[in-house]
């Protein structure tokens, strides 16, 4: 088994490792695999920006269906919400045969480049790792919630295809997600923004052209992927019209997308449990499906 993590990621029989510690993790990911052990946990940026503190988990299923998720938790920029909206996520992700990776990313604190090159950095490695991990290279998406909803369309709407002459073989990966699921999220930094997810990633008094750069619904391409959307029309935190924004950009350019109106529940969906919550799990399932995504006896297990 070939395990590809870093600049030094492919174990050779004649290669030898720069660091003991790399090869400890390089053998416990080839472990987790083989013995089909739920999870794994490692650094994001281990060997190439060893500084750098963003982690991923990767949920493992029994049986996976070849459709992995990177999951971005939200949290206002400020703080991050790993369990309700990362972990359990991927618990629940794991019952309908998806491979769940949680992004544990690194705060920005006005540094608005940082959350973003660490999700691309995450969509690379579990591309990078797709044979290895039996996924399928072009099944893997991102999800959000709230300020991690941004991220994740941030994702979707700045990427690129990979440097394929990068000596580092997660560089040689393209970081575009094949499509989005965004929860209650925060999607432009304009007038209908939240203020304080705004203030954490752009700083106290960003420029025109850095407001405009994050603000999704203006960036928009026919090179967008697909995306399912859901929220409140009741949440007062993160107004609706975030989505609606996103929706109808997506539907300009003809991308596939649907947009579930939620009555009520407010931001965080009745703290994450209750008909609200079950309605887009379920609903997000099936777009899935009538996407190709996954097949129909993922979503015959109950959420």
């Amino acid at each position: 088994m070939t395990v590809v993590f870093g600049e030094h990621g492919k174990l050779k029989k004649c290669l030898l490792l720069a660091s003991a510690v790399v090869l400890t993790l390089f053998s416990k990911t080839a472990f987790a695999t083989e013995t089909g052990q739920k999870t794994k946990h490692f650094s994001l940026w281990t060997v190439k920006k060893p500084l750098r503190k963003a982690t991923l988990t990767v949920h493992f299923p029994r049986h996976r269906n070849g459709t992995a998720i990177v999951i971005c938790p939200g949290g206002g920029y400020g703080g991050l919400a790993l369990e309700p909206e990362g972990h359990g996520i991927a618990r629940w992700l794991h019952r309908h045969g998806i491979t769940g990776v949680v992004l544990d990313y690194e705060l920005p604190r006005g540094r608005a480049m940082i959350p973003l090159h660490d999700v691309q950095r995450a969509i690379r490695t579990v591309r990078a790792n797709s044979k290895i991990w039996n996924l399928n290279a072009k099944r893997i998406g991102v999800m959000g919630f709230s300020a991690g909803g941004h991220l994740a369309s941030t994702a979707g709407t700045h990427f690129d295809r990979g440097d394929r002459k990068a000596t580092d073989p997660i560089d040689r990966a393209s970081c575009r997600p094949d499509f989005m699921i965004l929860i209650y999220p925060v999607i432009t930094m304009g007038k209908k923004t939240h203020r304080g997810s705004k203030r954490n990633l752009l700083g106290k008094k960003p420029t025109k052209k850095l407001v405009k750069f994050f603000s999704n619904e203006l960036q928009v391409t026919k090179e967008t992927p697909p995306a399912f959307l859901a929220h409140a029309q009741d949440d007062k935190a993160v107004t609706p019209e975030n989505s609606l924004m996103f929706f109808n950009a997506l539907k300009s350019k003809n991308i596939a997308t649907k947009y579930l109106k939620l009555p009520y529940g407010g931001h965080g969906l009745n703290r994450y449990h209750g008909p609200m919550w079950d309605a887009w799990q379920t609903s997000s399932l099936q777009w899935l499906i009538s996407q190709k995504l996954i097949p129909k006896s993922s979503a015959k297990v109950k959420n």
